[in-house]
């Protein structure tokens, strides 16, 4: 079950950094889950502070997704640009 609310977090973590930027992740679902994991993983460079929801600190997890859409979307822009 902790699993499961894992993947829970991580696509609210990837769907708000998603809003709070006004872009949308490719992959719907699967790329909110992948960006709120990869997010997670850019803020515990951060370090673990604030609330912890389903093992991830909300915070720093929510930062780091913004960072990581950011990317995201340029790599995609210089992509789309040079096709």
């Amino acid at each position: 079950m902790g699993f499961i609310w894992s993947l829970i977090i991580g696509g609210v973590i990837g769907w708000l950094a998603g809003l709070i930027l006004g872009r949308d992740i490719p992959g719907g679902v699967i790329g909110n889950i992948i960006a709120g994991f990869i997010g997670a993983w850019i803020g515990s460079m951060l370090g673990g502070w604030g609330p912890v929801i389903g093992g991830f600190y909300v915070l720093p997890a929510l930062l780091g997704a913004i960072v990581f859409v950011l990317i995201l979307s340029l790599v995609l822009r210089m992509i789309r640009r040079n096709a």
